[in-house]
């Protein structure tokens, strides 16, 4: 399979100088193996996207000198695909409804099980409320928030499997059923004002558009063994991870869209040039 990377950022505020660095790291390692780089649109959650937002990703990224094939994936224009895994996975008996508010799970939470972490990759770990009582029979619910039974989604899989990382971590990385059911629990697939989630669909996504190596930021190492068990649940292809270093202030705090300080368009107000951002991130 050729050589296949991408970026996939979110039209919720202005690209940084992470962004710039995730977005040049992918297009390189592409370019050094004669491969395709290629943009996503990750924009599912609809109450923040804004089209002005859109444009200037593609704008910035133009202007860093990175190119893509047309036309751009688009998460809102890809529903009936995650509609198509959330009833496979129901139909497995997989998923469950849950009604718990943030207040009910930071409350039901607060004695976890002793040697077990409170916290995992989505904040604080769900403590099964309503995994005990859920009906999993009938019509799959596109209301009610649903959540992956982990402890019956390990047991459907291999207990232990391991996904290749050749970012910071190099080396064949171990996930086993404790990892999985103690450190990350039933994690949410749906969401209430999306019908979907960034676990499943940045999944689907990846699988649809061939992609061979994830390039991003170390933040998403811990998700990634989510990810890797939907590719195993839902028969796709698991690609190889490169988790990268994360750009910081001087400070040391990771970047965000709220530093807009650090926006790429700012700098080119400035009279930076697509070389000078080259340097400033370290490539």
């Amino acid at each position: 399979m050729n050589f296949r990377t991408r970026f996939a950022p979110s039209p919720t505020g202005p690209l940084h100088l992470g962004h710039a660095y995730s977005a040049l790291l992918a297009f390189d390692m592409a370019q050094a193996h004669a491969g395709e780089f290629l943009l996503r649109i990750e924009d599912i959650d609809q109450s923040r996207a804004r089209p002005e937002w859109e444009m200037q990703i593609y704008d910035d990224l133009a202007w860093l000198g990175l190119r893509w094939p047309e036309p751009v994936m688009r998460q809102s224009e890809r529903h009936a695909a995650y509609d198509d895994a959330l009833d496979q996975l129901w139909q497995q008996g997989l998923l469950y409804p849950c009604t718990c508010s943030r207040a009910d799970i930071a409350a039901a939470a607060s004695a976890p099980q002793e040697g077990a972490p409170l916290h995992g990759p989505d904040g604080v770990i769900y403590p099964g409320t309503c995994r005990v009582t859920a009906c999993r029979t009938g019509l799959r619910p596109t209301i009610t928030p649903l959540r992956l039974d982990m402890r019956k989604a390990v047991q459907s899989i291999d207990n232990t499997f391991y996904f290749t990382e050749t970012g910071q971590r190099h080396g064949d990385i171990r996930v086993d059923a404790d990892t999985l059911t103690l450190g990350i629990g039933d994690i949410v697939l749906s969401r209430r004002d999306m019908g979907t989630s960034y676990h499943l669909s940045v999944v689907l996504d990846d699988a649809a558009q061939d992609i061979t190596h994830v390039v991003r930021g170390e933040d998403l190492f811990e998700a990634t063994k989510i990810h890797v068990v939907l590719q195993k649940l839902l028969g796709l292809p698991t690609p190889t991870y490169h988790h990268h270093r994360l750009i910081r202030d001087a400070a040391g705090k990771r970047l965000a869209k709220r530093d807009d300080a650090r926006a790429i368009s700012l700098y080119r107000v400035e009279g930076k040039t697509p070389k000078d951002i080259r340097l400033m991130v370290g490539l």
